[in-house]
């Protein structure tokens, strides 16, 4: 029985979808993946002259028809936030953290932090921080972009994009260790630990896995910065972020009795739970 070549996406971080088995095989053309769907969006079946058409004798699986026609399941692809993110990114953020405002207030809040995006990412001397976000709708292989390499603001990226799709997802990570305890008598700035802060997701995009993806890169960033070690504070009355850390191997640190550790400048009600994670090299991970 002749098989159907069946493609794969080459993005690193594109979604896998769970009805992808092991019996896929790469297309000769990558560049063109025809991606596993459940459900087809059109009834056309190909022509028997089609280097693709069904054997005529032996069995016809189903999912070999299913294969024959592309997914409409968007892509989901995480990467450094671009100058054109700016405006999502503020809208992801207040629209997470602060849900019950309204207009103008909330507009108001949108271009604080738009504004705060641009001109507060100055950093100490030897201290790194990027904004990671997840976009719905673009993928990472069809990107076009313009601008130089090393172009950038603050910590978004200066370069532009053709089909730069749709934030669904925010993260900071950074090594400037506002929010550590500091080291000694004379209190020095920790060294060797990133920190992240800012998760946010979209209401609309929640519980598809968008913030674990996000906290895998963060990971990835801070190797490659050469951390030992990456941490983050959890509110205490958000039970599902407590549970999404613990899942990826974050562990509570317990607070000395009488030590002022920093913590997030937020309402004086909310109350932290200071989480810290080994990193292992990429090898061992």
């Amino acid at each position: 029985m002749r098989t159907i070549p069946l493609g794969i996406s080459v993005a690193s971080t594109s979604v896998n979808c769970s009805s992808r088995t092991s019996f896929l095989n790469s297309l000769n053309n990558p560049k063109n993946p025809i991606s596993l769907s459940s459900s087809s969006s059109s009834s056309r079946v190909p022509d028997a002259s089609s280097p693709l058409s069904l054997p005529k004798s032996g069995i016809c699986r189903a999912s070999q028809v299913a294969d024959l026609f592309p997914t409409v399941s968007p892509e989901i692809v995480v990467r450094e936030a671009r100058l054109e993110d700016c405006w999502e990114v503020a809208e992801t953020h207040c629209s997470s953290f602060f849900p019950g405002y309204s207009f103008p207030l909330d507009f108001v809040l949108r271009i604080d932090r738009l504004v705060g995006m641009l001109a507060g990412f100055s950093l100490p001397n030897g201290c790194k921080r990027t904004c990671l976000v997840a976009v719905i709708g673009s993928s990472m292989s069809e990107t076009f972009l313009f601008g130089p390499e090393d172009f950038k603001i603050g910590g978004f990226d200066g370069k532009i994009s053709l089909n730069k799709g749709y934030v669904a997802g925010i993260l900071t990570v950074d090594t400037v260790a506002d929010f550590l305890p500091r080291k000694g008598p004379l209190r020095q700035r920790r060294t060797g630990i990133a920190y992240i802060s800012n998760v946010a997701v979209r209401e609309s995009f929640r519980r598809k896995g968008i913030a674990k993806r996000l906290i895998v890169r963060a990971e990835a960033q801070a190797r490659s910065w050469g951390c030992r070690t990456i941490a983050l504070h959890c509110d205490l009355n958000n039970p599902a972020a407590a549970k999404l850390y613990k899942g990826q191997g974050f562990k509570s640190i317990k607070v000395p009795e009488g030590a002022k550790w920093p913590q997030p400048k937020t309402s004086p009600d909310v109350n932290f739970n200071f989480m810290m994670k080994l990193l292992n090299s990429p090898s061992t991970s």
